[in-house]
């Protein structure tokens, strides 16, 4: 019979969320173990975001999600920099291009002040052009949004998950759970990758958060409606045309088609948001990136002679309800956290300092700062050092030792996906074409999921 592990603390899903829960908990002295269905962290709703840092100018006046992003943005502004993790300020501008979404700027603007957000900066055509030359001439008017800014999409991910670790968590990979029961006052989880006993069960399953609570508690008091959002990247030559990440005028569905730069030095243009049934489904429609395209070049024209060189799309956990669903059954030793849309990301350390606040952990200072490889192309990178073994991935720059360190990382990549989210190896404009087989020899019997199986990520 196997050996069942004891926690004070399974945490179930390893997104962005459930990375920054672990981090959290561990720090503030709990025995974490942290629970992965899929080979390879961030393998859900996570892989698939926009990368920016909101503000939550825009975010529902009085909400719990409101009040998570505030505090995750501002956490991130005071860690970023002792991991090693980028920023790129560059604030955002809303853009209206119709009397109607013109008409919507002085409601927005004041939900930004009433939201905390007072920095706000309103600006006529002329204004907005000279900030953004390569603007379509239609534009009409807008507002800047100065504390709004670009991070690595995964980095910080790993970063809290590296933390984490370094402070007593545990990661298991491929463990789905199958069965649980509460009794003696404890959990006892049957997952793929054996039994795990815990006093605190954190539900941070993402798209399969209520297929979880079922499974937890034979009931689910919301239900995820998967909202699928496609991405289209441009070459690296296409970002001078955006200084600033580029909103459109909100609705009540969607945040809308976002244009901003990369930190690697690209250009990004999407999401849609596309409800379905499928958890799992994250194909691309030619028409869809076609009409990505049409859109970009609505915004910056001067996208019209830029090369797309990928594509890509993400699930976001919505549910019935726009809010976050969070909730805390302490009789019951559980803790859901569900419903985090496309805010998870700039909200993820905040959600962890609200859940540790619910359960009564009293918050310490991390003691380990480990430091994470900089990827964003503003920063300086591995392939500028000497001794780096060469550069493996030339489309990227990426060396032989940053693919080495990925392999033997705390929580070392298993995949090939998460292997590109954490060196960025073939995401570059020939997508692997000039790489792929080095890379196949460098991480023969690495991967628990080997790259003949295929790229879940899809290119």
């Amino acid at each position: 019979m196997a050996e069942v592990a004891g926690y004070d603390v399974a945490i179930v899903g390893a997104g962005i969320v459930g990375c920054a829960l672990a981090r959290r908990f561990a720090i503030d002295g709990a025995r974490v173990v942290l629970l992965e269905k899929a080979h390879d962290v961030l393998d859900g709703a996570s892989k698939g975001n926009s990368a920016i840092l909101h503000t939550g100018f825009d975010a529902p006046e009085g909400s719990l999600e409101l009040d998570c992003i505030r505090a995750g943005h501002a956490e991130y502004l005071d860690i970023h920099q002792r991991l090693n993790l980028p920023l790129d300020r560059c604030g955002a501008l809303v853009l209206a291009w119709d009397a109607g979404q013109e008409a919507a700027l002085p409601d927005l603007m004041a939900q930004a002040r009433r939201n905390g957000v007072e920095d706000i900066e309103p600006m006529d055509r002329a204004a907005l052009l000279a900030a953004e030359p390569a603007l379509a001439p239609g534009v009409r008017a807008g507002f800047r949004v100065p504390r709004e800014a670009l991070i690595d999409p995964w980095s910080a991910a790993h970063a809290y998950l590296y933390q984490a670790i370094a402070h007593g968590a545990e990661l298991r990979c491929r463990a789905e759970l199958t069965r649980a029961e509460r009794r003696g006052g404890r959990w006892h989880l049957t997952t793929a990758a054996g039994p795990v006993e815990a006093g605190l069960v954190v539900n941070a399953a993402g798209l399969w958060g209520d297929h979880v609570e079922r499974l937890l508690t034979g009931e689910s008091f919301f239900r995820i409606r998967p909202r699928k959002g496609q991405f289209i990247v441009y070459d690296k030559p296409a970002a001078g045309l955006a200084r600033h990440i580029l909103l459109p005028v909100p609705t009540k569905i969607t945040k809308g088609i976002v244009v901003c730069r990369t930190a690697f030095g690209n250009l990004l243009v999407g999401p849609t948001a596309e409800e379905q049934e499928d958890r799992e489904d994250a194909s691309l429609s030619p028409d869809t990136l076609r009409n990505l395209r049409e859109t970009g070049e609505s915004i910056l024209p001067g996208l019209a002679a830029q090369e797309v060189t990928a594509a890509y799309a993400g699930l976001r956990p919505a549910t019935e309800d726009k809010g976050y669903r969070i909730r805390a059954d302490l009789a019951r030793g559980l803790v859901t956290v569900g419903g985090i849309r496309s805010t998870g990301l700039s909200a993820a350390l905040g959600i962890a300092r609200h859940v540790a606040g619910l359960v009564g952990r009293a918050p310490r200072e991390p003691q380990h700062w480990p430091q994470m490889p900089m990827l964003a192309q503003a920063g300086p990178r591995d392939w500028q050092a000497a001794g780096n073994g060469g550069i493996l991935c030339h489309c990227e720059l990426v060396t032989r030792r940053e693919i080495e360190a990925a392999l033997n990382a705390p929580a070392p990549a298993r995949s090939i996906a998460g292997l590109k989210r954490r060196t960025r190896v073939t995401m570059g404009r020939c997508q692997g074409f000039g790489c792929t087989a080095a890379l196949a020899k460098l991480t023969e019997a690495r991967f628990t999921q080997p790259m003949t199986c295929g790229d879940k990520d899809g290119d």
